[in-house]
């Protein structure tokens, strides 16, 4: 009996053994996957943190404005061409407390979005389909990037040709200038997935679509992100142009109403407007940062 009790506590003792190792070796696994996909976020006071990113943007508009008032002193140009920051500020918020100008403001992001949501959804999948045929991509993959480096307001008379002066040749533009952006940026990502890692999916009986869903459209959002940005910065632009272009009846977009002021010779509505496309820019381009940088913390790309 002693000889039987002794083994068994022996076993008993190698089973808990075992055991804890088994805990460990999962802890520490479980610790290394934490470390590489969500680092410690910065303790430091959120004031703190504002202020370190916004000083530089403040300090590039003091510069900005700085270099303005001086053009204005130097009488560089006539006061009624450019006149000074002390006139235009003023001007530019009467402009944003009216009703009217924030119906521009809406018609012209309704056309942003809906334009660069079909330029996403086209891109997606014609870079997606030329990633995965070898041929197709042979066949039409120089084409994307050519399409891509061309001017959008190119396409503006073959647009109003097509469409005459309607949104349909707005977004016509918008898409094409976009989406070939998106599509790069989908091909780009899914050119620099880790073979090893198609290798283990392979050997996990990953296929077809689940393959692409759950392993490589996975690993190419970054690259996907930054073409989604750079394929808004395109749709921006070819809607400005549009808007300045082709004028719709009944839509008074900020385009239009931009156009108005340089017919009346408002050099100082000229330059808000100016202002107000260059600070929609600059919000949706901290979204598309705000997007990026979530990513780079989820993957274990950015320090503490």
């Amino acid at each position: 009996m002693p000889a039987e009790t002794a083994v068994t506590d022996s076993t008993t003792a190698a089973a808990n053994a075992v055991t804890l190792t088994k805990g460990r070796a999962a802890n520490e696994v479980s610790g290394l996957d934490a470390l590489e996909t969500a680092p410690q976020r910065d303790k430091g006071r959120l004031g703190l943190r504002i202020w370190a990113s916004a000083w530089p943007k403040l300090l590039a508009i003091a510069i900005v404005v700085g270099i303005w008032e001086a053009a204005f002193l130097a009488e560089w140009k006539p006061a009624y061409v450019l006149p000074a920051p002390t006139e235009v500020f003023p001007q530019l918020w009467g402009l944003v407390t009216t009703a009217d100008f924030w119906n521009g403001v809406r018609l012209t992001m309704i056309r942003a979005i809906t334009g660069f949501s079909l330029a996403v959804a086209i891109g997606t999948v014609i870079g997606a389909a030329v990633s995965r045929f070898a041929p197709l991509r042979a066949a039409i993959g120089s084409l994307i990037t050519g399409l891509q480096t061309m001017p959008s307001i190119m396409w503006f008379p073959l647009a109003i040709l097509l469409f005459q002066l309607g949104e349909k040749a707005i977004l016509f533009v918008v898409v094409i200038g976009a989406a070939p952006s998106v599509a790069n940026g989908l091909i780009s990502g899914i050119d620099y997935v880790p073979r090893t890692w198609l290798r283990v999916g392979q050997v996990m009986g990953m296929s077809g679509l689940a393959k692409y869903r759950h392993l490589i459209l996975p690993a190419s959002l970054p690259s996907f992100v930054s073409g989604l940005k750079q394929g808004w910065a395109f749709s921006w632009r070819s809607l400005m142009a549009g808007e300045l272009l082709v004028m719709v009846p009944g839509a008074v977009s900020i385009g239009v109403r931009m156009q108005n002021a340089r017919d009346l010779s408002d050099a100082g509505l000229v330059i808000s407007y100016i202002m107000v496309v260059l600070v929609i820019g600059i919000l949706i381009d901290q979204l598309f940062n705000f997007a990026d940088n979530a990513l780079r913390k989820r993957w274990g790309l950015t320090g503490n």
